[in-house]
């Protein structure tokens, strides 16, 4: 049972990577680097998510557009990535993250520009995708993005500290996420925030408890980030005493009518259990 679930769940994640590899091919010669540098996007100065979380009165939450993901297909299929953000943004949130890959989860590079192009957006968006390659962290530049999402499981050492330099180099801040105490070791001077996801890549298995067993074990100075299966307020007050700064929450709001008032909802839960 396990053995087919884990050759699954790994075959799913090594044909992400192919095709985000045929996509960087696709675009390349079309949107070239020197062409993204000319946005405005690219020549403005991003948002820190780093200030945010750093503001003790925010609520730490990163709420996420995602339409649909591998393991639960279509979550909200109609949802506007503008009315989205901005009632995240209403609603508290320390950030947005949004999910960019198209053929998996439903995204698309223009749903960052969508929530851009609204002067009100004042929060930090994280471009979540599966970046392989330095074309994209040009890209995720230049289409708005004000952070960007390495991933430990695709990626090598020295390709984390490559990309997470060249995105410092151009103002973005780094979010690294890990699975595992092997993948700690993939943790750079240039990387701001680690984040412990908390899904088991082989199983598919959600369990906080692995943020919690990897946050003493990772360098400090690191703002910590837990992601995924975060579903009760319990759990963000359980995660700050071990550490945590920032939530990242996206199925949990997305698969409500209204992601915003969702968000607002757990948001003001969080702020009463925390009075009580």
């Amino acid at each position: 049972m396990f053995r087919k679930i884990n050759i699954v769940a790994m075959n799913i994640l090594e044909k992400i990577v192919e095709q985000k590899k045929r996509e960087v091919q696709r675009d390349k010669p079309v949107f070239t680097e020197s062409f993204l540098r000319t946005s405005k996007e690219f020549n403005s100065q991003c948002i820190s998510l780093k200030e945010s979380l750093d503001d003790k009165s925010a609520s730490g939450i990163i709420a996420e557009f995602k339409r649909k993901s591998p393991s639960k297909g279509w979550i909200n299929k109609d949802a506007w990535v503008v009315t989205t953000v901005n009632g995240y943004q209403v609603a508290g949130a320390a950030g947005v993250s949004i999910l960019t890959d198209e053929e998996f989860f439903g995204g698309q590079l223009e749903d960052i520009v969508e929530a851009r192009s609204d002067d009100l957006l004042g929060i930090p968006i994280l471009r979540k995708d599966f970046i392989i390659d330095e074309y994209q962290i040009i890209e995720s530049k230049s289409w708005g993005a004000d952070v960007i999402l390495l991933i430990a499981a695709i990626l090598s050492r020295e390709e984390v500290k490559k990309f997470a330099r060249k995105a410092k180099d151009i103002g973005l801040e780094v979010l690294l996420e890990i699975h595992n105490e092997d993948e700690i070791k993939h943790i750079c001077d240039e990387i701001d925030f680690v984040g412990v996801n908390n899904r088991d890549l082989k199983t598919f298995e959600l369990d906080i408890n692995r943020s919690i067993q990897l946050a003493p074990k990772i360098p400090s100075g690191k703002i910590l980030i837990s992601e995924s299966g975060l579903n009760s307020p319990l759990d963000i007050i359980l995660l700050k005493q071990h550490g945590f700064r920032g939530f990242l929450i996206g199925e949990r709001f997305m698969r409500e009518e209204d992601p915003g008032i969702a968000c607002a909802d757990f948001i003001e839960l969080i702020n009463l259990k925390n009075e009580n």
